[in-house]
């Protein structure tokens, strides 16, 4: 395959352990993918944690890479393993143990988008869903992990932070009397991921933007998060949702109006993130 597999934005100089990830804003939809799908060109976007990876622009000039995926998570998702293979899609795979994920239709090949809308008029063969995987999910997590390594080996830890984006009515059922609907929802896989006070201090880096921010409801984490958090190794893993509403019209997918001011606000939690990068390597350096 001659076409990258991932967008690597590295800094001129790296000066953080923080390494942020965008896996699900992809928007590079290959022509026969978009010829086989029964959707139109907006709804198979629904998806897509779009335009997440322009609001993370800032992050090579605070000294950290930024590793962004280029294939949409509706023809790859980046944020499953590689064996959630969904039988009731995918030819030849059998069903596997329970898992809600690959139930639902979203796999590592998912088979349907937002609102459970199906992709496909039928199943895809084996030798197709090897070939993404091969192409785009290797490629990728071989690249993630190669990045987590040389973080560890350069400061000692590695934050890895990973953003993605949230329907505004994916929070409709926790907020409520007494509730306040969250602008960003903090995952650690309930501090499994990750260190607490790593934790504590990005989330407080976007409370002191003035964003409302929950942990782990209803986004506690998902693949990355679990495969790549491994505290007690000085390896930390969060993943950061944000509510679509605030920078983009959904139904549209395009930018809003407050798309430039939020990521300037933005940058400046990027930059709180990027610190606690060096902190933490400070404090294990003294």
């Amino acid at each position: 395959m001659s076409a990258p597999a991932y967008d690597l934005r590295l800094p001129v100089r790296r000066t953080t352990s923080a390494i942020f990830s965008s896996p699900h804003s992809g928007r590079a939809y290959p022509g026969a993918f978009l010829k086989s799908t029964v959707l139109d060109e907006r709804t198979i976007r629904t998806s897509e944690d779009a335009f997440v990876d322009q609001l993370l622009a800032a992050v090579p000039r605070l000294g950290a890479p930024l590793l962004s995926a280029i294939a949409p998570r509706a023809y790859i998702d980046l944020n499953r393993a590689p064996d959630e293979l969904d039988p009731a899609l995918v030819e030849g795979v059998r069903a596997p143990a329970h898992n809600p994920r690959v139930a639902s239709g979203l796999g590592v090949i998912p088979r349907v988008v937002a609102g459970g809308k199906a992709i496909y008029r039928g199943k895809i063969t084996r030798a197709e869903a090897e070939a993404r995987l091969a192409n785009w999910w290797h490629p990728y997590h071989a690249r993630l992990s190669s990045l987590v390594d040389q973080t560890r080996a350069e400061f000692g830890e590695a934050i890895l932070v990973d953003f993605h984006s949230m329907p505004h009515e994916a929070i409709d059922s926790i907020a409520g009397p007494g509730v306040r609907r969250p602008d960003i929802v903090v995952g650690d896989r309930f501090g499994a991921a990750a260190d607490s006070e790593v934790v504590d201090r990005i989330e407080a880096a976007f409370e002191g933007a003035g964003l409302r921010v929950l942990r782990n409801a209803p986004f506690a984490g998902a693949y990355i998060a679990q495969t790549y958090g491994r505290p007690a190794r000085g390896q930390h893993a969060v993943q950061i949702e944000v509510d679509r509403a605030l920078y983009m019209n959904e139904s549209e997918i395009r930018p809003n109006g407050n798309f430039l001011g939020f990521r300037r606000l933005l940058d400046g939690v990027l930059a709180e993130i990027a610190e606690t990068g060096r902190r933490s390597f400070r404090v294990a350096a003294e």
